[in-house]
């Protein structure tokens, strides 16, 4: 029935075709340039929503949809909201499309982007249709139609916003992704996931006992992490949809897994053979070939995105650093070379850096390097200990623990540092974010 829902959902959302009104197409319009450190954050107005009728909980139901618009756009770091107490528009009695909008009261109080929105409640199904314009060229950028039920409210305007960006960024944005990360609520740590933005957080382990490295397949379908619920440090593999889980058991320490994009294998740390070192395995939990070989300690793999490469923590050199192997030559090379305790890599979804940890004058603080291993950027100071980076599927945000606050927490910082906020408040401490990467 669920499923049936959503199906309603998408085929009801219809492009809107108004009359005189202009669609501009994504050539037309200057790109958000997401992997600029300059980017100019857009000006963009969010009135409430023009409704259907005087029904007071039509109004309340209509402003919890414009907010939520508001919320999720601006978490994503490109738009400057503007304050709705400056807005020269009434939502119930002026235009809510372009003939009726009168674009010089937008573009006066400096809005360059627009959405406006008719809401109509009848019985438990609403229909709302949701607009974007450009104010300076008084036209309609993105026009859409969505029917459903009340509950599905959440669902129509993220699907809306993933538009919204996909126009002006040229990717889907990160409205479909999850953080899975590790919480003490319970009094054990044990793993949990929310929405990208914090909603509607859920345990997933009641292991009662340490449960650490939380990874997700490329679909999302499988979580594979650490638990010491044998009493021992052993992976674990579950499939998200039915709660199957297998375990990799072997003697040692089972750790740090991290999934091939694209492919149901999985590199992790293994430790029976003596030293720690990244083996490649099966989504089963087989060995299909051991990827490191040196003396030393060789930990927290992390995959290209083409799965080619990955970057790994080993002190081979004497204290931990990142280094980056070629799956195919078996050729390594070390990345880091400033700073004595370098952990935590975290690559790119484009491919071009990688996210890590490091230790400065006793604090851990979040760097991001390129390739080339020259100049790293630190992106957070003075603020506690920041720590496990993970970058968000579209490579424009990265997700983080800090103790800045006291007890740790998890936080969001655009790719260039900017804009750092907590994203929930959960009992006792949460750490060891992870992205998923399907969005």
């Amino acid at each position: 029935m669920k499923r049936w829902r959503w199906f309603c959902i998408y085929v009801s959302m219809l492009i809107l075709v108004s009359m005189g009104s202009q669609t501009c197409g994504a050539e037309e319009y200057e790109y958000i340039d997401i992997s600029s450190p300059f980017l100019r954050k857009i000006p963009l107005a969010v009135p409430l929503f023009k409704n259907a009728t005087a029904d007071v909980k039509e109004a309340q139901l209509s402003k919890l949809a414009a907010d939520f618009l508001a919320e999720t756009l601006d978490f994503t770091g490109y738009f400057k909201l503007l304050d709705r107490g400056a807005f020269l528009y009434d939502p119930q009695q002026d235009g809510v499309i372009a003939p009726k909008i009168n674009f010089q009261n937008w573009t006066v109080i400096g809005a360059e982007l627009l959405t406006t929105g008719s809401y109509q409640l009848k019985n438990d199904e609403i229909e709302l249709e949701l607009r974007l314009f450009d104010t300076f060229k008084g036209s309609r950028i993105l026009g859409k139609r969505y029917t459903g039920k009340i509950e599905d409210q959440r669902r129509i305007v993220l699907r809306f916003c993933s538009d919204v960006i996909q126009y002006l960024t040229g990717n889907k944005g990160i409205f479909d992704s999850k953080i899975a990360f590790v919480s003490t609520g319970s009094g054990k740590k044990e793993i949990y996931a929310c929405a990208f933005d914090g909603h509607n957080p859920e345990r997933l382990t009641y292991n009662n006992a340490i449960s650490l490295f939380p990874a997700w397949s490329t679909d999302g379908k499988w979580l594979a992490y650490t638990s010491y619920k044998k009493e021992k440090p052993d992976l674990y593999i579950r499939n998200l949809t039915d709660d199957y889980e297998n375990s990799i058991a072997r003697e040692g320490i089972n750790i740090t897994p991290d999934w091939v994009p694209g492919k149901f294998e999985l590199a992790a740390t293994l430790s029976f053979s003596g030293d720690p070192e990244i083996y490649l395995l099966t989504g089963e939990g087989k060995i299909i070939k051991r990827l490191t070989r040196k003396p030393g300690s060789d930990v927290s793999p992390s995959w290209s995105p083409d799965g080619n490469k990955f970057a790994f923590v080993s002190n081979r050199s004497g204290s931990p650093q990142i280094y980056i192997s070629d799956i195919n030559s078996g050729e390594v090379r070390r990345l880091t070379f400033e700073g004595r305790y370098n952990t935590q890599p975290s690559w790119s979804p484009r491919g071009d850096k990688i996210a890590y940890a490091s230790q400065v004058d006793g604090r851990h603080n979040i760097f991001v390097i390129g390739l080339d291993g020259e100049a790293p950027v630190q992106l957070t100071y003075d603020s506690g200990d920041n720590e496990a980076p993970s970058w968000s599927p579209d490579g424009s945000l990265i997700a983080f623990s800090s103790t800045r606050e006291g007890p740790s927490r998890i936080y969001v910082m655009t790719a260039f540092g900017t804009d750092q906020r907590r994203l929930l408040v959960l009992a006792g401490e949460q750490t060891n974010p992870k992205w998923s990467r399907n969005h």
